[in-house]
């Protein structure tokens, strides 16, 4: 071969090898779809297993006391108090993953509910104005969140030891908000509300000890975990994914706390979740799931988070990880003895191992004693002294 012609051939391949970086280079943006922004939300949603063992409607008698001054309320703290329904939406946060800086807008729709705290600044949350249980779906929406790589803006902070915080402890990008009162920097998209959803499970005790699981969707419940916290005893035991109806027996109590996390750790990892996500939202609810009493932690199915929680990101994120845990409170006899015996006993510290569920605890223990009207006549009057301290010390501060 000439001496011209390998000129030739070496600039041919040359031209080639420029050209191919320039070829598989993708835009940030192609159809609407940022391929390189990600978006993961976890979250919990909180209800309490009537008689059929299906979610019931509740007032937890509490306002939102859990939450540091900063974060922003529908109407005011109080509020919440009187708002019942069946399920309570707690401490859903988005985190977003980019490796450049990005503006996106937000808006979460909730079916038959409303949002009720949320933190940055909102652009708009409807509605506005309650006015009773024909109200539209609520929803929450942000026109303009910033998504700043490597942003070393200081997050608002106070109330220290609050759990609110666990939750920013990921590798997620920091978000930044303008406000008439200036940038709101956080590590994340945080809101709350009230819905009378129904959930994709229930959960009815046998004559056994037992509990019968009933799938009510139509897609299958990927795990479930019942919880025991007896005296500072812990039981725990995983069920598995359920299809349609599954038994399950009480757990021993014998249980370490963190043989119980490690466990369900690993149910949030293998739905999608990061490790230090899945970490912040278990450092974010540990306490609360180790409350006196028995309960249910559950997968909820992707179909039933985006049936009462519709989401829509605007461009759109190119992968999408939702992993929310219903808690559902199971009123054993357990809990209905340890209940009545604090009242008898005039006992508030008893009394405050089940806090926010005592009204539908004591509902559940008035439906099983028609036949006794001493016994019911006595349990509306503990029910009652409830009512009497209701958003006020010890149940939620004082208005």
């Amino acid at each position: 071969m000439s001496s011209k012609a390998l000129r030739i051939l070496a600039a041919g391949v040359m031209a080639a090898c420029l050209a191919i970086p320039s070829l598989s280079r993708s835009p940030a943006v192609e159809h609407g779809v940022v391929n390189d922004l990600t978006v993961h939300e976890w979250g919990t949603f909180t209800s309490i297993a009537g008689p059929d063992g299906q979610a019931v409607e509740w007032l937890p008698l509490t306002g939102s006391t859990d939450l540091p001054v900063f974060v922003e309320h529908f109407r005011d703290r109080q509020f919440k108090c009187g708002l019942g329904g069946t399920v309570r939406m707690e401490t859903p946060v988005m985190y977003f993953y980019s490796p450049r800086e990005t503006t996106v807008s937000v808006k979460v729709s909730f079916a038959k509910g409303l949002i009720t705290e949320w933190y940055p600044h909102a652009s708009a949350v409807e509605p506005a104005v309650v006015h009773g249980r024909n109200d539209p779906d609520g929803s929450i929406r942000w026109d303009q969140v910033r998504l700043i790589p490597g942003s070393h803006a200081a997050f608002p902070s106070g109330d220290n030891g609050n759990h609110y915080y666990a939750a920013r402890n990921t590798s997620a990008t920091p978000v930044r908000v303008k406000t008439r009162g200036g940038d709101q920097d956080e590590k994340f998209l945080f809101y709350r509300g009230v819905s009378s959803s129904a959930m994709p499970i229930a959960a009815r005790l046998t004559a056994y000890g037992k509990v019968l699981l009933q799938n009510l969707g139509t897609e299958e419940i990927p795990a479930v975990m019942w919880i025991e916290s007896r005296g500072g005893k812990l039981g725990y035991r995983v069920a598995g994914a359920v299809r349609d109806q599954a038994i399950v027996a009480p757990p021993a109590l014998t249980a370490s706390p963190d043989s119980m996390l490690k466990d369900l750790e690993g149910m949030l990892i293998a739905r999608g979740l990061y490790v230090d996500e899945a970490r912040a939202m278990i450092a974010t609810w540990q306490n609360s799931w180790f409350e006196e009493g028995s309960r249910l932690l559950y997968i909820l199915p992707a179909q039933a988070v985006n049936a009462v929680l519709p989401l829509t990101v605007s461009p759109s994120p190119a992968s999408t990880v939702r992993v929310f845990v219903g808690r559902l409170e199971l009123v054993t006899p357990a809990t209905e003895a340890a209940v009545e015996r604090a009242f008898a006993a005039q006992d508030q510290s008893a009394l405050d191992e089940y806090r926010r569920f005592l009204e539908p605890i004591l509902h559940a223990m008035i439906a099983n004693t028609k036949a006794d009207p001493v016994r019911e006549r006595e349990l509306r009057g503990y029910l009652n002294s409830v009512y009497s301290y209701a958003c006020r010390s010890p149940w939620g501060g004082q208005r």
